[in-house]
């Protein structure tokens, strides 16, 4: 079909996908037909919405609150934060204005194109007017005809007047400005809905606020008194001000209280805010408290708040404070009782300590349930006891007995309690009713209403006669619920249990306070796994009686599994418990809750953030939790289930269970390799594993446990051959004909080479489609309160938006002419591996630029949707570090139902194989993609050595200054020759390099040069590399050990002692009297746990089964040793609320005093204004957070913490102490940091907004300065400092530019940086806003960038990442500049080695590749690592033209060698082309681009040579 003009693009945005507002009776029906409403919309029908979804009218909602003078709060209400129509019209028309520039600039960048005598996809011509050119247009070409996109690409890029750069860094800006303009007009919109929603609630139900305003008298005279008296206030009336925290739910309960409470007993009100008005309602808040007789809190826990309320509360009479931060309970008084600083009681009388300790199991880890315990009865008790401060404690533990309790009666007795109890009033306020108590933990269902089951066994044997899944033998799920939700009779409780029988499961809801949760999994349920052991005599647990066995454990409350809510801030102090009970059921222990801190809108539009994240993530990881799914959120003040959420917790409970109850022979497994970047061999490759050695190891592992693996047998067994065919299958003219074809032509050789069969499908759109539409007949009831409700086929439309109509795509990758997706791979029996398809952005730079909203590319979809579906995988692996499906667009934490990471593995367990140095990117695997991880170790370390010419120098040295003056003079010239000739005259500059002036230089200054070239070669010598790749499931040898060991202890123990460790020869260690006892015990125990990568290999197995896989920490064997072993574990990361930790800040502030004094050094003794620091997650992580630690001590600023250790703020440290200017600091932020550690970015804006306004010099306070600066340049938020990639999204795009070699200069790569790192980030709503008018501004002043390196593993040379994003950063800030002339320094701190000493960029890159790539040492054993090996080598080629590109590394000495090692030495050349053709020829093409580029200026003769073998390579690869 032609294209003409004018083409009509139909954009599919959220906008466009949201419903309209619904009755109570249209929230429940099931139609398909709803109307679709607007976001606004939901916003301001919301309390509608709430009231639809349970048919409850909540007229009162908003109606009883809060303050003294309802007139008043109306005459009050600010109009400034009113916003007027006609504000969203200003915005609208400037959004017009960007567009209109935006498709200015596509019209003038093709202006010449020959569009006459183009042609489309299916031939014909196309009709297209340049001058009705546009961004839509384009779009539209660039999904139904690529080939013509990619011909006006290069078109414009080869034009010669500069329009294709001005181009891109026009647009960028544009397009940025118009993605803050939507969002400015979306923020309009919600404030107009909200200043509406602020003006009904004042006067919807005036004639309360008056009624209580009436009775409501101001303070009389004299009559505050002092509630440390031991008689009661004499009040004539009480203000009670009530705040919930966390218990937002129960808002509704506490302002019934308080409207009854003005009917019976006028003289007292009840004032009910929740925390969140602090924000919003502050001045409210704080009139209310200003005359206020009695305070009260609950699970409040953000330091702003608790330092406010603090303050405003100290002069309130009584306080009581519940389960709060400690530093806000330490505030309790009631009488003469209050607690001590940091939130301990002052101590209990002598008799009261007694009764405690009669509570308990004695247990440490059970002490806070004996607590509770004492909590209930200690009232009953202590009434009995003398004295005023054990009645003051009595009528504490009474109110906090009421509260626990809950319930609408239980508050009204607390409050008439507090009445009676500590004021004399004109009259006596109602009598408090007796405790209405319900038990402390139990059972609850849905058809036995209002009855609660003492324990599961009850339940159970209740349930087998009336339960909806009786005498089935469904997998059954212990579902731990909060007990205050339970007794509050939140909706979503039975809501949660029905979809769950509705989905096959047999609930067992258990409700808890939160502390007891381990008691409960511990004491009261039991597993098949844990009976058979303890019937086999594998155990010496006693079961209590009446366990009842499950299959699963659901925590639907979070955090640690020991202490719950109450042990959130001791970081995991009872880790080895919990690993301990949950090692002994050894079934899945999932995380599934409603978000309690969150809203259900926040959640969608920006995934899970701050506390939130912790509570459901951080810290359930430590206990080895998997699969967390949020469930829903708080819609207002309540709580709400999207069912189909639920349906997804269902769906992977059941099929992690089945794994448990299939037989091996049963079950079918897909294995997941990877093939990214295309075309340069790296089909089955991974970071740091053989994974063609390791795939043998599963596979065999496989078939020794009785999986079906068909015809294959040992001998037949080979992981490269796997490796090769499947590189076959992948390849265009193979998948173009589809799979019937790829059968017919290569099944017999499979066949016979290897056992398998050639499997997969030709996937036609219809087919693709129905994969991805959601049921016709899901309305609200599965999809629930969100902001908007999605159509069945919303998927379907954003792949179409994404990539043109799949009924006539043809172009596509993996696609047939027929335009069908191909899934194809090889299948063993019944487990079928495959290798993951491209994204579907290779290459195409203006997507990668641009675009936010890609979906994956049709085939991507397929191919997950064919396993799961049609192959139907009981379970997948992915093979090692890493693939893509979990960094897929969606939430950036929290999967939706329209996350595409949620939709690609759906319900399917998946078994994710990683390095266990990369916490980081496994903790992404783990929580957008499902990932149960299986660690694995890294390969062992090797010393780098001296060769070649670097022997001759060293000994050329030891010569010079072993002999006498005559002779050592002859050797002068050779040594500068040789130094010259290895490249070493940067990193060892001399005074001459001339052969005539080096005889003449004095003495002592040569021999002073010739001991620090000695100095360097020995620092060389001694770095350690990582030698070869790891194969899964392989203990290290002897040798392997040795070399672990010692770059372990790095000279801390001899090595005939590491030897004698090695062989366990304890004599010979005990004979030695030199050797450290502790240092020799700790190499012995690493030495026991890396003999343990056995597991890595069984703990797939053990995955496979359905088992619990031990949880361990992710780390850097030479930082933490012991802490990362053994491997074969599920890693987790750290808690982020104690970043930085105490060595990661001393070691921090060192390297920042460093990093200061070499810039001054270099610089004429000039600060460098602002210092651009990468903040990372691979390196926080492992780090304990010293990036985090550098950035504050440039700011000049320490962390603050809170009486648990948490950190909670960081403030600035006087300019006294400092004697030097507080340095400004642009942080670029990865992807995982941002996602992981919101909480540390949250406290770092803070500090930058107070860091700007300090009453400090400007001259000294350069942060003050720049955003001074900023603000009288009118740009928006001027401290604006913490700048990433769009919210969801990861990545700079710069090494696909460059591996694709689709990039003019250095220059265009910085502003690919900057388009996609322009996005800041904050507290409140600074959530991804686009503001690259402040990072230009931050760029101009930048003089020198941070970046740290993690491990020996992941150097600048042997990742990507580090010129896509360090090496682009720095050019970035050069362009900035204006200034060809100026240069910015970067500092490298190496943060594995002993000091945190930094180096200069260059330094570190001439290092890293005379000790790595172009070792013989390290390039044989890569070399030896098969086809795996052979792409690490391609790779780094590829990153040597990336350091060119960024940062001008251009020296000839290192692609010489680099030439030597791999293109002409013939041994080295036939080994990689045989072992990976596609990895040897982009060797080739790297070092023929570096000429061509000139990076390199290589001889005729070695140019000429280099493309000889390229030209053969390419025509072997072509099949000629």
């Amino acid at each position: 079909m032609a294209l003409r003009c004018r083409l009509v693009v139909s954009n599919v945005g959220d906008q466009n996908l949201v419903s309209g507002p619904q009755t109570s009776s249209q929230r429940r029906n099931t139609s398909k037909d709803m109307h679709r409403m607007n976001k606004s919309a939901y916003k301001d029908h919301n309390i509608n919405l709430q009231r639809g979804m349970r048919g409850v009218c909540h007229a009162a909602k908003e109606s009883v609150a809060t303050t003294s003078n309802a007139e008043r709060f109306l005459e009050d209400l600010d109009d400034g934060d009113r916003v007027s129509v006609d504000d969203g019209d200003a915005v609208r028309q400037e959004l017009q204005m960007v567009q209109s520039e935006i498709d200015e600039q596509y019209r003038q960048v093709f202006e010449g194109f020959p569009f006459e005598s183009a042609v489309d996809t299916d031939g014909e011509d196309v009709h297209i007017d340049e001058r009705d050119m546009a961004e839509s247009i384009f779009q539209s070409i660039s999904r139904e005809s690529p080939n013509l996109s990619k011909s006006m690409l290069q078109f414009a890029e080869q034009q010669g007047d500069g329009r294709w750069k001005e181009f891109q860094k026009t647009v960028t800006v544009l397009k940025m400005k118009r993605s803050r303009l939507e969002r400015q007009l979306e923020q309009i919109d919600v404030a107009k809905v909200v200043d509406e929603q602020k003006v009904a609630r004042f006067s919807k139900d005036r004639s309360n606020y008056e009624k209580l305003d009436v009775q409501r008298p101001e303070q009389q005279q004299g009559e505050q008194g002092d509630s440390s008296s031991t008689e009661k206030l004499k009040k004539s009336s009480v203000r009670i001000v009530l705040m919930t925290g966390f218990e937002s739910f129960n808002s509704d309960l506490y302002r019934k209280v308080a409207v009854n409470l003005s009917k019976s007993f006028p003289s007292a009100q009840l004032i009910v805010f929740n925390d969140r008005d602090l924000e919003t309602r502050r001045d409210e808040v704080s009139l209310a408290l200003a005359g206020a007789d009695v305070f009260f809190s609950s699970l409040i826990f953000d330091f702003d708040q608790v330092e406010w309320l603090n303050e405003n509360i100290k002069d309130i009479p009584y306080r009581f404070i519940f389960e709060s931060s400690l530093e806000l309970m330490s505030s309790t008084k009631v009488g003469g009782f209050q607690m001590a600083p940091g939130g301990q009681k002052s101590g209990p009388p002598p008799a009261v300590k007694k009764v405690l300790n009669l509570f308990g199991s004695g247990k440490e880890e059970d002490k806070l349930v004996g607590y509770l315990s004492f909590l209930k009865i200690g009232p009953k008790l202590l009434k009995y006891l003398p004295g005023k401060k054990v009645q003051d404690l009595r009528n504490w533990l009474t109110v906090y007995s009421y509260w626990n309790q809950g319930g609408e009666e239980n508050v009204t007795s607390m409050i008439n309690y507090i009445l009676r109890e500590c004021f004399e009033l004109p009259s006596a306020p109602p009598e408090p009713r007796a405790l209405l108590e319900t038990p402390a933990t139990g059972c609850l269902h849905p058809e036995a209403p209002g009855r609660y089951f003492e324990s599961p066994d009850a339940y159970m044997q209740w349930y087998e006669r009336h339960g909806p899944l009786k005498k089935t033998s469904s997998p059954r799920a212990a579902v731990l619920l909060y007990r205050k939700h339970v007794i509050t009779k939140q909706p979503y409780i039975n809501d949660l249990i029905e979809c769950l029988e509705k989905e096959g499961i047999i609930p067992i809801p258990i409700f808890i306070n939160g502390v007891e949760a381990h008691t409960i999994v511990r004491d009261q349920l039991t597993s098949d796994y844990e009976v058979n052991n303890i019937r086999m005599g594998n155990s010496s647990t006693m079961l209590s009686p009446g366990v009842v066995s499950v299959d699963a454990v659901i925590n639907t409350i979070g955090f640690p599994l020991v202490g719950g809510p109450s042990g959130t801030m001791g970081g995991g102090r009872q880790i080895d418990i919990s690993k301990s009970i949950l090692s002994a059921k050894n079934i899945p222990y999932m995380i599934a809750a409603p978000l309690l801190i969150q809203d259900m809108e926040s959640w969608v539009e920006k995934g899970i953030t701050g506390l939130q994240s912790v509570v459901l993530y951080s810290l359930p990881e430590l206990d080895g939790a998997i699969d967390s799914v949020p469930l829903g959120a708080l819609v207002g003040e309540n709580i709400y289930l999207i069912p189909e959420r639920v349906t997804r917790l269902a769906g992977r409970v059941k099929n992690w269970v089945s794994l448990r109850k299939k037989p091996p022979s049963e079950k079918k497994v897909g294995i997941i390799l990877y093939g990214f970047p295309p075309g340069v061999g790296a089909t089955g490759t991974a970071a740091l594993l053989n994974v063609p050695k390791s795939l043998e190891k599963i596979l065999y592992s496989l078939k020794e446990s009785g999986y079906d693996l068909g015809d294959m047998s040992e001998e037949s067994l080979d992981g490269e051959k796997i490796v090769a065919y499947l590189q076959q299958l992948s390849k265009e003219e193979a998948t173009c004909r589809g799979i019937h074809h790829m059968t017919e032509s290569l099944n017999t050789a499979v066949h016979n080479d290897l056992g398998a069969q050639v499997v997969g499908a030709d996937i036609d759109s219809k087919r693709l489609k129905e994969f991805l539409t959601f049921d016709e007949s899901w309305g609200p009831n599965e999809w629930g309160p969100m902001p908007f409700l999605p159509s069945p086929d919303i998927l379907v439309k954003k792949m179409e938006n994404a990539w043109g109509d799949l009924g006539k795509y043809r172009s596509g990758l993996a696609t047939t002419t027929s335009g069908n997706s191909v899934v194809a791979g090889l299948q063993f029996g019944n487990v079928f591996i495959g290798v993951q398809p491209l994204l579907g952005v290779e290459g195409d730079p203006m997507r990668l630029l641009f675009e936010r909203d890609l979906t994956p590319h049709p085939q991507y979809a397929a191919f997950y949707k064919w396993i799961e579906q049609e192959f139907q995988a009981d379970g997948v692996i992915h093979c090692g570090t890493h693939g893509t499906s979990e960094w897929l667009p969606g939430s950036p934490l929290g999967n939706t139902g329209l996350s595409w990471s949620d939709i690609m593995l759906s319900s399917i367990p998946n078994i994710y194989i990683y390095t266990a140095n990369n916490p980081s990117e496994s903790i992404i695997a783990k929580r957008r993609g499902y990932g149960t991880t299986i660690s694995h170790n890294v390969p062992p370390y090797g010393r780098s050595g001296l060769y070649k010419q670097l022997i001759d120098l060293k000994a050329l040295l030891l010569e010079y200054r072993e002999t006498n003056d005559d002779a050592c003079s002859d050797l002068r010239v050779p040594i500068i020759e040789l130094v010259e000739s290895v490249g070493l005259e940067k990193d060892c500059p001399f005074v001459t390099f001339d052969a005539a002036s080096v005889a003449i230089v004095d003495e002592t200054v040569f021999s002073d040069y010739v001991s620090r070239l000695y100095t360097y070669l020995l620092e060389l010598e001694n770095r350690l590399y990582s030698e070869g790749l790891h194969i899964l499931g392989s203990p290290p040898n002897d040798e392997q050990m040795h070399k672990y060991l010692s770059a372990y202890f790095d000279g801390k123990l001899d090595d005939t002692i590491l030897q004698s460790i090695v062989e366990e020869e304890d004599e010979r260690i005990q004979a030695s009297s030199s050797s450290s006892p502790e240092l020799v015990s700790e190499a012995a125990s690493i030495r026991d746990l890396l003999k343990q990568n056995t597991n890595e290999i069984s703990s797939i197995l053990k995955a496979l089964d359905g088992e619990y896989i031990l949880p361990e920490a992710g780390g850097d064997l030479l930082r933490d040793g012991v802490g990362v072993l053994p491997t074969g574990r599920n890693i987790y990361a750290l808690d982020p609320y104690r970043m930085p930790g105490p060595s990661a800040q001393i070691r921090g502030a060192a390297a920042a005093d460093a990093i200061l004094q070499a810039h001054l050094d270099a610089n004429d003794n000039q600060y460098p204004e602002t210092v651009a620091v990468s903040l990372w997650g691979l390196d926080a992580i492992k780090t304990k957070g010293e990036s985090v630690a550098i950035t504050l001590a440039l700011i000049g600023a320490r962390p603050v913490k809170e009486g648990t250790g948490r950190i909670v703020r960081f403030e600035l440290i006087p300019l006294s102490e400092m004697n030097r200017p507080r340095i400004d600091v642009l942080c670029n932020v990865s992807g995982i940091f941002r996602d992981s550690f919101q909480n540390v970015l949250d406290l770092l804006d803070d500090l930058f907004k107070r860091a700007a306004e300090a009453d400090e010099p400007a001259d000294m306070n350069y942060i003050r300065k720049h955003a001074m600066t900023m603000s009288n340049e009118g740009l928006e938020n001027p401290t604006a400092r913490l700048f990433s990639n769009p919210s969801g999204d990861y990545g700079s795009m710069v090494n696909e530019r460059v591996g694709a070699s689709n990039w003019e200069d250095g220059s265009e790569l910085g502003s690919t940086w900057v388009s996609r790192n322009a996005y800041s980030y904050g507290r409140g709503s600074e959530k991804g806003v686009a503001r690259p008018e402040v990072l230009q501004s931050l760029l101009k002043t930048t003089d020198r960038v941070v970046q740290e390196i993690d491990s020996v593993e992941y150097g600048l040379t042997d990742i990507q990442e580090y010129y896509a994003n360090t090496g682009a950063l720095r050019r970035a800030a050069e362009t900035a500049k204006g200034d060809a002339s100026s240069k910015v320094g970067c500092s490298i701190i190496e943060t594995f080695s002993k000091e945190p000493t930094p180096k200069e960029l260059e330094d570190v890159l001439r290092l890293e590749y005379r000790s790595k790539l172009l070792n013989p040492k390290w390039a044989d054993a890569m070399a030896n690592s098969g086809s795996g090996g052979a792409f690490e080598i391609s790779q780094r080629m590829t990153a040597m033209i990336g350091w060119g590109a960024t940062v001008d590394f251009k020296e000839d000495w290192a692609w010489n060698q680099a030439a030597e090692t791999y293109a002409f030495d013939q041994a080295m050349a036939t080994k990689l082309k045989e072992s990976n053709p596609e990895a040897f020829t982009n060797i080739l093409k790297r070092m023929i681009e570096a000429s061509g580029r000139g990076m390199w200026n290589p001889d005729e003769d070695t140019l000429d040579r280099l493309k000889s073998l390229y030209s053969e390579m390419d025509d072997t690869l072509e099949g000629i």
